[in-house]
C-alpha cells in the first residue's frame, strides 16, 4: 500500500511556507491529487496492526484524513474537536486541555463521550504529529473511557527524539518530517 509513487507524490505536493520567523507546512496539494486521495486511506490504515472499530480525527485536517480512513475501513469517525464551547460546559462530552508547550498551548479538546464505548478498538489519525501533546490528550481520553488504543497513524512523524512518546501513542507514519527537509 506504501508504494514508492505515494510517497513520491506526498514529497512534491508537499511544501514549507513562510518566511525565516514563522514557517509552516503546506500540504494542500494532497488533497488536490486524486491518486493521493485513492492512495492515502488504505495505506494510513494499514500503518497500525489490529481491527479497529472506530476512528479519531482531531480537527481539521485529522477529520478530514480520519474520515478517508474510516470510509476504507468500513467504520465510523469520532472528530476531535477543538474549543468546542459546548463541550466545555456538557458532562456528555470528555475534554482535556493541551499542555502549554504544544502549539496551541490552553486549547481544549473534546468529544461526545456516547459516541466511543469501553468495547471499541481506537485508531486515531492524524496528518503530522509534531509534539505529541495532542495525541497524549486523545489516547488520555480513550483511556478514559475504558476503550482500547490501537495505535497512532499519521502522514508524516515529526517527533524526532521524542521516542518514549513515539512508543506509548504506538505512531507509525508514511513519512518523517526528516524526509520532507
Amino acid at each position: 500500500m506504501r508504494g514508492p509513487d505515494l510517497v513520491t507524490r506526498l514529497r512534491v505536493g508537499f511544501h514549507w511556507r513562510g518566511g525565516p520567523d514563522v514557517a509552516f507546512a503546506d500540504i494542500t496539494e494532497w488533497w488536490r491529487d486524486p491518486a493521493v486521495l485513492r492512495q492515502l486511506p488504505p495505506a494510513v490504515a494499514a500503518l497500525v496492526p489490529g481491527e479497529p472499530t472506530v476512528v479519531l480525527g482531531p480537527a481539521s485536517r485529522g477529520t478530514l484524513l480520519g474520515a478517508l480512513v474510516a470510509a476504507h475501513l468500513g467504520v465510523g469517525l469520532v472528530e476531535v474537536r477543538k474549543n468546542d464551547r459546548v463541550a466545555l460546559h456538557s458532562a456528555f462530552y470528555t475534554h482535556r486541555r493541551l499542555p502549554g508547550d504544544y502549539h496551541e498551548g490552553g486549547a481544549v479538546l473534546s468529544f461526545r463521550r456516547a459516541l466511543l464505548r469501553p468495547p471499541d478498538r481506537v485508531l486515531c489519525v492524524d496528518d503530522w504529529i509534531e509534539s505529541g501533546g495532542q495525541a497524549l490528550a486523545i489516547r488520555s481520553m480513550v483511556d478514559e473511557i475504558g476503550a482500547t488504543w490501537l495505535g497512532m497513524a499519521c502522514v508524516v512523524d515529526d517527533l524526532a527524539e521524542r521516542a518514549e512518546i513515539r512508543s506509548h501513542l504506538g505512531v507509525r507514519s508514511l513519512l518523517t518530517a526528516d524526509e520532507l527537509y
